[in-house]
């Protein structure tokens, strides 16, 4: 799934593409989704870092659309679907349907993909780095979970090696 228009509050929103922290590439369409719109480089630095991001250089990266300040996110939020909800449907949908087909990974990028995110998480170090992030408070909220991007950072690649946080 991917969402058609993005807007993030600067002071709250944090995004991040962690797979890879975890040990695994992402599976499920993250790779094709950010490539397109920020370019190589960028998808990149996102993808290999697994780092938390705020809503400013998300913009800049295009991941999102715009960053607005978080008393004006809803009426932003608000005005534009409004708007969108006064135009014709089919026009509305038409566009839309365009512009996926113009930018959307294929079904087949993303089965590809996602074999090669089941076969990581099957054989690779998912399971163990997940364990010990669980361990230290993960889906909970923590240290761990509020700045998972530094958690991940924090473990090194075989697990009895890991720092204590």
């Amino acid at each position: 799934m991917w969402i058609d228009v993005r807007f993030a509050s600067r002071e709250h929103a944090v995004l991040g593409q962690p797979e890879v922290g975890f040990g695994a590439p992402p599976g499920a369409g993250g790779v094709q989704r950010l490539a397109r719109p920020m370019g190589a480089g960028r998808a990149l630095e996102v993808l290999l870092s697994a780092d938390d991001y705020d809503a400013e250089p998300a913009e800049r990266y295009g991941w999102i659309n715009r960053a607005v300040p978080d008393d004006e996110l809803d009426a932003v939020v608000d005005r534009f679907g409004h708007r969108v909800a006064r135009f014709p449907a089919d026009a509305v949908v038409a566009t839309k349907a365009s512009v996926a087909h113009a930018t959307a990974p294929s079904d087949d990028e993303l089965r590809a993909a996602a074999v090669v995110f089941q076969h990581f998480v099957r054989e690779g170090a998912v399971g163990r780095r997940t364990a010990l992030l669980m361990e230290r408070g993960l889906q909970t909220r923590g240290r761990t979970e509020l700045d998972l991007g530094e958690a991940l950072a924090a473990l090194s690649p075989d697990r009895s090696h890991d720092e204590v946080s």
